[in-house]
């Protein structure tokens, strides 16, 4: 039937169906709905439009009106309509075109600029008449009230199963529904198994990428669900083990809401993003039967988040590398709080830099590295002294009950290899030998399913070869051993087999983290807070600029001044200083006579007698006087010491002396003329030797 507000003018222009459903499901379950939905292209025609002028836009089938998001379909209707190439918009139901306000009044604005109308099984509309907008506008704001009246209805039966904890979520791999709807452990023995082993390596390595690797290494895959739902085995990644350590459900935890929808860029479609754990909706404590407890749970979590990577702007510690640069990742500033970061340059430093990177101050501080590393490893090995036994003997067993899980998973992953296996070999004698095409692709299987178990066996057997039957007894010799090993900690911190990422690993078990305050003069603060809240203050020796920079420096610059005048050397003067616990600038220990120089220089004091820097007993010949004794050139003999081919004494001074004798200068030709290949010139050897 036509309507009285359809003209001449909107027959002229094409008439749009415009055809959507909510969700997928909707397209296949209410296909009268959709089937209605397309004839009302039979409804433009009985209106006045030619059937070539009916056109139907279904693109938006399976989305929803609550946004224009990924609505092609709804964008080029809009489009064609600012165009005024529409006359008329039919769709079954007004609320297909949009359940937003902020979508619908626009597209009404339009529609009444460019005089197009709009129908549904109701009635036709004027969006520029007053009536026909009013009757538009309430049937928009109806749609969009009625969408968050079914979001509410659902939300509120949603969150109130979860409350119970009685929401069927999917579950993690490890966990089953029982006939009666409860969840238990896979009744698989060797998933439990494998993922009681996660969790147990990753607390020991304390890395999830470290965790990968351990099973790779071992051959232990994980297990995981297919896009049926059906367990299959696969080798480790990153991913997978940081999703099982992630998951609450392994710690028996019902928890809902742990993620949030929230578009990155304005525009975009909302991406799902992690909630902190403190933010979570719901959380059900002892709902599942657990793999781990809650705390070893929140443990896990720590962890991992003090491993990331970005650990200047997460204010975290990062995974321990290799490095020189011991407190990489712990180390603070004493003076603004936060973190140093480490520079591998003029023999490493610890730079606080977060001022001039943020507000564009200068550098608060920047600290040389070797003398803290030294007191801070010297504070480490003499608090873990006591208890080196206790913590080789707790090491030990945790080692040795790793090796005995891994192996056990081995032998697990080969009885499940050999039942399929014997599953392929059954198979394939129970087909026709005749149907070749059934019967080749069995029999690959099989052979496939053959070189599984081979591989399996082979693992096992390297496993079992490279350790001993009892898993937790220490052996009687490495219990002898173990008696001796008090005291050589230090010995195993300083072995270059240790790697820096070892060290820093043991430093942390015990160090929370360190703060520094390089100070205003050669003395540094170290302030070590241990695990548990005990703190250690240091005083490190620090090297410094100049003279001026030392605490005592203006009193040194007098002695120095006082002991030249009265007619000692530059080196008594030195000898001197340093007894009195005075120091050179650039070094720690003592006073350098260079220091002393400089200094009575500086005043215009002439030196009291020549210095003689390589002067020695007449029985001793310099490296010089022997070359030139014995005609050869005196590089050569720099290069053998250097090599370690010919040992001598070390001198005070620095000087490389030898005792002139007979026994020296022959020892000294024959390795010259390559007759020996090392020569030990030192004066003591014999009577170390004896002692």
């Amino acid at each position: 039937m036509r309507s009285e507000l359809v003209l001449p003018m909107h027959l002229g222009r094409k008439a749009i169906v415009y055809v959507r459903q909510s969700t997928p499901s909707q397209i296949i379950s209410n296909q009268e709905s959709l089937r209605l939905q397309y004839a009302l292209k039979l409804r433009a025609r009985e209106l006045g439009w030619k059937a070539g002028d009916v056109e139907i836009i279904d693109a938006d089938l399976g989305l929803s009106g609550a946004s224009t998001l990924r609505r092609e379909g709804f964008r080029e209707l809009v489009g064609r309509v600012g165009l005024g190439e529409v006359g008329l918009i039919l769709s079954i139901d007004v609320t297909r075109l949009a359940r937003n306000c902020s979508d619908w009044y626009p597209l009404l604005d339009i529609c009444g600029l460019q005089k197009c109308l709009i129908a549904d099984r109701d009635g036709v509309y004027d969006p520029a008449s007053p009536n026909g907008r009013l009757l538009l506008g309430l049937k928009g704001t109806i749609s969009e009230l009625e969408l968050h009246t079914i979001r509410s209805r659902l939300t509120v039966g949603l969150l109130a199963k979860a409350e119970r904890g009685a929401l069927a979520l999917t579950l993690p791999i490890g966990f089953v529904r029982n006939p009666g709807g409860a969840v238990v452990k896979d009744p698989n023995v060797e998933v439990q198994g494998r993922l009681a082993f996660l969790f147990s390596t990753f607390l020991k390595v304390k890395s999830v990428s470290q965790v990968m690797r351990h099973l790779n290494r071992n051959g232990l895959d994980l297990p995981a669900r297919d896009r049926h739902g059906d367990l299959h085995w696969t080798a480790a990644t990153l991913a997978a083990v940081a999703r099982i350590l992630r998951n609450p459900a392994y710690a028996g935890a019902f928890v809902y809401g742990r993620t949030r929808l929230k578009a990155q860029r304005p525009g975009n479609l909302p991406q799902k993003t992690p909630r902190p754990i403190d933010e979570w909706r719901i959380v059900v404590r002892d709902q599942y039967p657990g793999y781990i407890d809650w705390q070893t749970y929140l443990k896990i979590r720590h962890i991992m988040n003090d491993n990331k990577v970005d650990y200047m702007r997460t204010n975290s510690r990062g995974v321990p590398r290799n490095g020189g640069l011991l407190l990489h990742g712990i180390v603070r500033c004493a003076r603004c709080g936060h973190k140093m970061y480490v520079r591998y340059q003029n023999g490493g430093e610890y730079v606080c830099n977060h001022l001039r990177t943020h507000q564009g101050l200068p550098t608060c501080q920047h600290v040389r590295a070797p003398a803290i590393d030294a007191a801070v490893t010297q504070a480490f090995l003499e608090a873990v002294a006591p208890a080196e036994f206790e913590a080789f003997s707790a090491a030990y067993k945790a080692r040795r009950q790793s090796v005995a899980e891994a192996r056990r998973g081995l032998e697990q992953q080969l009885e499940r290899r050999r039942y399929e296996a014997t599953l392929a070999e059954r198979q394939f004698n129970k087909v026709d030998p005749d149907n070749r095409l059934v019967a080749a692709e069995l029999e690959r299987r099989w052979e496939t399913a053959l070189n599984d178990v081979r591989t399996a066996e082979e693992a096992l057997s390297r496993s079992e070869a490279g350790q001993p039957a009892s898993p937790l007894v220490l052996p009687r010799e490495m219990g002898a051993k173990v008696v001796h090993i008090q005291g050589r900690l230090p010995k195993i911190w300083h072995d270059p087999a240790t790697d820096d990422a070892r060290r820093k690993a043991l430093l942390r078990c015990l160090v929370e983290q360190v703060v520094l305050n390089r100070g205003e003069h050669e003395t540094g603060s170290v302030r070590i807070i241990w695990r548990g809240g005990l703190v250690t203050e240091l005083a490190v020796p620090m090297t410094v600029s100049s003279v001026d920079r030392l605490e005592r420096g203006a009193e040194m610059r007098a002695r120095i001044l006082v002991l030249a005048t009265s007619g000692l050397n530059d080196s008594a003067i030195a000898a001197t200083l340093t007894a009195e616990g005075h120091r050179s600038p650039a070094c720690v220990e003592r006073v350098l006579p260079t220091t002393v120089a400089a200094i009575r220089r500086d005043a215009g004091i002439a030196a009291a007698h020549k210095q003689t820097r390589w002067a020695h007993d007449t029985c001793l010949l310099s490296a010089v006087q022997l070359a030139k004794e014995l005609s050869i050139p005196v590089n050569w003999l720099y290069v053998q010491i250097r090599k370690g081919r010919l040992v001598i004494d070390p001198a005070s001074s620095g000087a490389h002396l030898f005792r002139q004798s007979p026994e020296v200068f022959t020892a000294i030709r024959r390795l010259r003329n390559r007759e020996i290949e090392h020569v030990d010139l030192r004066i003591n050897r014999r009577e170390k030797r004896g002692h």
